[in-house]
C-alpha cells in the first residue's frame, strides 16, 4: 500500500516514538514503575503522603523530557500536516514533543494530559509545570492552588482518573472519519485508548503498524512495520507527492 492513496490520515502515537528521543518509556522492565511506586487517581486525591510522592517522581522525570528533542519520526508527522494529509494526531505521550517538531496544536490531541502544566482539581487553574516544580523544589512538598487551596496535580491523567472527554470526543471523531490511521510506536494494550485505531479499521479506514514488538491488532492491520519509527516514518512519507 502507498500512502499517496490517502487524504484523511490520522496518527496515533504511543511511548515508543519518544523513547527514540531519550525519553524513558513508563511500562518497559527499566521504565519509571520499576524503581517507583505508582500512584492511582484516587489516593493522590485523598493522601497528602501520596501527593508528595507523585510529585517528588514528576520532579525527577521532567527535566529530562523537557530537555529532549524530537526525532525524525515527529518531523515526518510535520511534514504530513504540511502536504495537507493528517486530519489529527492522537497521542498516548505527555511529553509536547509533537507540538515542539512543529505540529499544530490543534491538530494534536492528548488522550493523557500534558507535562507542560499543572492543573488545579478544583477550581480548574493551570499554571507551567515549571512553575510548580519550582514549588516543589522550593519546600512545597505537595504544592496547592494558590487560587482555590485545593491540590496542584500535574495535568496528566493517572490511573483511576477519566480522560479527557473533550479529547475522547475528538478522537473518536477523527478515528470514524479518517481513510488511513498510523499508529506508531505503541503497544496498544491500553484502554481505551487502545480501543480507537480500532474503530477505525471498523469504520472502513486502512490500518498500519509500526512498532518494534507486536501488537493486539497487528493481524487486523493493512501493513506491520517492525522497524525503527525514526528510519521506517521518512520513508513512509517519501511516497507521497510533493
Amino acid at each position: 500500500m502507498r500512502l499517496g492513496e490517502y487524504r484523511r490520515i490520522v496518527g496515533f502515537t504511543g511511548a515508543r516514538i519518544s523513547t527514540e528521543s531519550g525519553i524513558p518509556d513508563f511500562r518497559s522492565p527499566g521504565g519509571v514503575w520499576a524503581t517507583n511506586r505508582m500512584i492511582e487517581f484516587d489516593e493522590f486525591c485523598a493522601s497528602r503522603a501520596a501527593r508528595v510522592e507523585y510529585w517528588r517522581q514528576k520532579a525527577a522525570v521532567w527535566p529530562g523530557m523537557r530537555a529532549a528533542a524530537p526525532n525524525a519520526g515527529h518531523r515526518a508527522f510535520v511534514e504530513l500536516e504540511r502536504r495537507g494529509r493528517l486530519s489529527a494526531l492522537i497521542t498516548q505521550n505527555i511529553d509536547g514533543l509533537h507540538q515542539r517538531a512543529g505540529q499544530s496544536p490543534g491538530l494534536v490531541i492528548e488522550l493523557h494530559g500534558t507535562m507542560a502544566e499543572a492543573l488545579c482539581l478544583d477550581c480548574g487553574d493551570r499554571t507551567p509545570i515549571d512553575a510548580a516544580l519550582g514549588r516543589v523544589l522550593g519546600g512545597e512538598a505537595a504544592p496547592d492552588c494558590e487560587h482555590c487551596g485545593a491540590p496542584l496535580k500535574p495535568a496528566t491523567v493517572s490511573f483511576g482518573q477519566a480522560m479527557p472527554a473533550r479529547e475522547v470526543e475528538r478522537a473518536v471523531s477523527a478515528c470514524r472519519e479518517c481513510d488511513l490511521l498510523l499508529a506508531v510506536g505503541s503497544s496498544l494494550v491500553v484502554y481505551p485508548a487502545a480501543s480507537l485505531p480500532l474503530l477505525a479499521k471498523e469504520s472502513g479506514a486502512r490500518l498500519v503498524i509500526i512498532n518494534r514488538t507486536p501488537t493486539p491488532l497487528d493481524e487486523i492491520a493493512d501493513l506491520v512495520l517492525r522497524e525503527e519509527i525514526g528510519t521506517a516514518m521518512p520513508r513512509l512519507i517519501e511516497e507521497l507527492e510533493p
